[in-house]
């Protein structure tokens, strides 16, 4: 089983209770003894995960950073839904996927997997090129979101899109040009919210696949927002929609 390195205590804890199987060895800043650390070392001796005691130093040269808060964990893959077919199937209820296309950033995309488990979105899709992947820097920004909601990548994002279509899941792009607002929109019917990369949003085909473009009402001086924050205002209001007529 193919391991990595997950950090911050977020992502770390939430590993340790989601598949604590997973979890191979937890390292420690051994100077850190407050609270927050005596909880962590007492879920990993609950569950029988071995924690070793090291420096700062090291914890830093393990993950290329000095923010793993001082604890870093060698963990397996998930056994999340790793497949489009696999996922769809085990849905039950009307899918809410959220789709990026193209993130680059591995901020966004951990903070766009936080939202997606606070919403309860079923997954979050994303281009396997021209995209950032699911490192150890997007986890820890998911807070957790990494462990329980499937990242799916794809090698062809147009074929996702039209094989959804397909399973009759609507389709609906956000752009500042879309001919809706997004209260205009339906949300509670099968749905996937496509979102654009940071600087260009939607590539050309991926536009022209969705089944309609919505835009987010902006009632300041900012023309728009981060794809995160657009993520979770978008998701909100499919839930709130759902949660009204009951689905």
């Amino acid at each position: 089983m193919k391991s990595k390195m997950i950090f911050g205590f977020h992502a770390v804890t939430a590993r340790l209770r989601h598949e604590a199987s997973s979890v191979e060895e937890i390292y420690v800043d051994a100077s850190r003894v407050d609270r927050r650390m005596q909880d962590l070392l007492q879920a990993a001796k609950a569950v029988g995960v071995r924690v070793i005691p090291v420096d700062d130093q090291r914890l830093s040269n393990i993950v290329g950073t000095r923010r793993h808060q001082g604890v870093v964990a060698k963990a397996g893959e998930l056994s999340l839904a790793r497949n489009l077919d696999e996922l769809l199937d085990a849905i039950v209820g009307p899918p809410l996927l959220l789709i990026l296309d193209g993130i680059t950033d591995p901020h966004n995309l951990g903070a766009c997997l936080r939202v997606a488990d606070g919403a309860g979105a079923h997954a979050v899709i994303a281009p396997k090129d021209r995209a950032v992947g699911l490192n150890a820097t997007a986890a820890k920004v998911a807070s957790g979101a990494a462990e329980t909601v499937p990242y799916i990548t794809v090698t062809n994002l147009a074929r996702t899109l039209r094989e959804l279509k397909e399973r009759e899941i609507w389709l609906i792009g956000t752009d500042e040009d879309g001919e809706k607002g997004l209260y205009e929109a339906d949300f509670s019917t099968p749905a996937a919210i496509v979102m654009g990369s940071e600087g260009e949003g939607m590539r050309r085909l991926t536009r022209e696949t969705c089944d309609v473009l919505v835009n987010v009402p902006m009632f300041g001086s900012v023309e728009s927002l981060n794809v995160s924050v657009a993520s979770g205002v978008c998701l909100y209001e499919a839930r709130r929609q759902r949660m009204v007529k009951g689905c």
